[in-house]
C-alpha cells in the first residue's frame, strides 16, 4: 500500500512490536514484556508512541495502548483467575460450523467427481491416480476448523469497559495490526488510513487467522489470515512514525538443542516439524528486516528480544496446560531478566539515549517471580463442556511432563 513520508526519529520517542506465535506465543510475550516493565526505569509500556502487533501480539497490543498494563495481562492470559476476564484457548474451541455445513454440501458432489477422475486416470498408473485423488479431495475440506468469532466477541467485550476503546481513531497513541490479504498475499496495517474504521477486535482476529486452523476473515469483500506471513515483527511501522527506539519481542525462534539433546525435532511428530520449519523461515526474514533497518533508519535503535535457540521450554510447550502456560510465562520473564544482564554493557547506551536505565537492582533481586505455582486440583471447575475438556487434557499433559521429569531425573542420576 502507497506510504506517506516517514518522520525523522526522535530520540526518547518509543515504539513496541509483537510478533505472533498464539497463546504460546501470548504467554512468552507477557513473560518478557513484565520483566522490562520491571527492570528498565522509565519504561511505561501502556505509555509508548506507536504500537504494532501481529496474531497473538495483535492482542497484546491493543491492551497495552488501552492502559492495561502486562503484569494485568498475566493475571487475564495466563493466571486465568479472575472470570469477568479470563481470556483462555476453550475460546478457540469451538468448531468452525458455517465453514463445516458448506463443506459437506459440496461433499457428495465433491467426492463423486474425484472417484471419476480418478478411476479417468488410474491409466497413468496407480500412484499418479492416488495422488491426484487426494489432491481434488483436499479441496472437499472445510477453508478452516475453528471458529474465531468467540475470540474476538471476549476482546471486543474487553476494550469496551470504561477508559478503553475498540476503535483505532480513539487510541491514546498510533495502533496497528498487520494481517495478510489472503487473494493478493499483501499484509494490510489495520489502525492506517482507509483502515482505520475497523473494529480493533476484527482487525486482531484477523491478523491471527491460522491458515488452515482457521477460515480467512472476511472484511467487507476481502479476507485476510495470519498477519506473519508476510513477516512476524514489523519494527519499521514504529519507526515511521519517528520513534527512537522499537522494542521487539518475538517468541517463535527454531530450536537448535545441538546433536546430544535428548529432545530431537525430527523425532517429536508432524506438528513439530512444521513449527520448527515455519520458525525458520519466519526468522530468516527476520534477521534480513532487522539488518535493512540499520540502513533505512540509520538514527532509530531497535532491541529484539526472543528465546535462545535452544529453549526447550519454550519450543516444546503444551499451549492447552495451564500450568505449562504459567511456567512459560515465568520462563520468559526469567530469562527476559538473565537477557538483560548479559547484555548490560550493550544495552546501557542505548537506553541511556532515550531516557531509559536498567535498574541493576531490580535484575540481581533473587526472589522475584511473576505467576504462582499451580496444580491442577486448585484449579476453579470448568463452566462449559469446552472448558471441561480442555481441563482434562490439561491434567494429562501435566500427568505426562511431570512423569517426563521424573525419568529426566532418574536418567541423570
Amino acid at each position: 500500500m502507497p506510504r506517506k513520508a516517514a518522520t525523522p526519529s526522535q530520540p526518547g520517542r518509543i515504539g513496541l512490536a509483537l510478533a505472533g506465535g498464539g497463546f504460546m506465543g501470548a504467554a512468552y510475550e507477557l513473560g518478557a514484556l513484565c520483566a522490562l516493565a520491571e527492570a528498565i526505569d522509565g519504561l511505561d509500556l501502556t505509555k509508548l508512541d506507536a504500537y504494532v502487533g501481529v496474531s497473538a501480539g495483535a492482542f497484546i497490543a491493543a491492551g497495552l495502548v488501552n492502559g492495561v498494563s502486562a503484569h494485568r495481562m498475566v493475571h487475564m492470559f495466563v493466571e486465568d483467575d479472575d472470570p469477568e476476564t479470563t481470556f483462555d484457548p476453550a475460546l478457540l474451541l469451538r468448531p468452525a460450523l458455517r465453514e463445516w455445513r458448506r463443506a459437506l454440501r459440496s461433499a457428495p458432489a465433491g467426492l463423486s467427481a474425484t472417484v471419476g477422475a480418478g478411476l479417468g486416470e488410474a491409466v497413468l498408473g496407480p500412484q499418479a491416480a492416488v495422488w491426484r485423488s487426494l489432491e481434488r479431495s483436499l479441496r472437499l475440506l472445510p477453508n478452516g476448523l475453528v471458529d474465531g468469532s468467540p475470540a474476538e466477541r471476549k476482546l471486543a467485550h474487553l476494550l469496551s469497559a470504561p477508559g478503553r476503546t475498540n476503535d483505532f481513531r480513539r487510541t491514546r497513541a498510533p495502533l496497528r495490526i498487520v494481517a495478510t490479504d489472503i487473494d493478493s498475499g499483501d499484509p494490510v496495517e489495520f489502525g492506517s488510513h482507509g483502515y482505520d474504521h475497523i473494529p480493533i477486535s476484527r482487525a486482531a482476529i484477523a491478523s491471527s487467522a491460522v491458515p488452515g486452523l482457521f477460515a480467512p476473515v472476511r472484511i467487507g469483500s476481502r479476507y485476510y489470515l495470519d498477519g506473519a506471513l508476510n513477516k512476524t515483527v514489523h519494527a519499521s511501522v514504529p519507526l515511521e512514525f519517528g520513534v527512537g527506539l522499537v522494542l521487539c519481542v518475538n517468541p517463535l525462534v527454531p530450536f537448535d538443542g545441538g546433536r546430544a539433546h535428548a529432545r530431537r525435532v525430527s523425532r517429536s511428530g508432524i506438528s513439530t516439524v512444521m513449527a520448527q520449519t515455519i520458525r525458520t523461515a519466519i526468522r530468516s526474514r527476520m534477521s534480513v528486516g532487522l539488518a535493512k533497518y540499520r540502513v533505512t533508519h540509520p538514527g532509530s535503535d531497535v532491541v529484539l528480544f526472543e528465546p535462545r535457540r535452544n529453549d526447550a521450554e519454550t519450543f516444546f510447550t503444551n499451549i492447552f496446560s495451564l500450568s505449562s502456560r504459567r511456567r512459560l510465562c515465568e520462563h520468559a520473564y526469567l530469562s527476559t531478566r538473565a537477557d538483560l544482564l548479559e547484555r548490560r554493557a550493550q544495552l546501557e547506551p542505548i537506553l541511556r539515549a532515550h531516557g531509559l536505565s536498567l535498574n541493576v537492582a531490580v535484575l540481581n533481586h533473587p526472589a522475584r517471580r511473576l505467576v504462582r505455582e499451580v496444580r491442577q486440583r486448585d484449579l476453579p471447575a470448568p463452566r462449559t463442556r469446552a472448558q471441561a475438556t480442555l481441563h482434562r487434557l490439561g491434567r494429562t499433559l501435566d500427568d505426562l511432563d511431570r512423569a517426563l521429569e521424573i525419568v529426566g531425573v532418574r536418567r541423570a542420576r
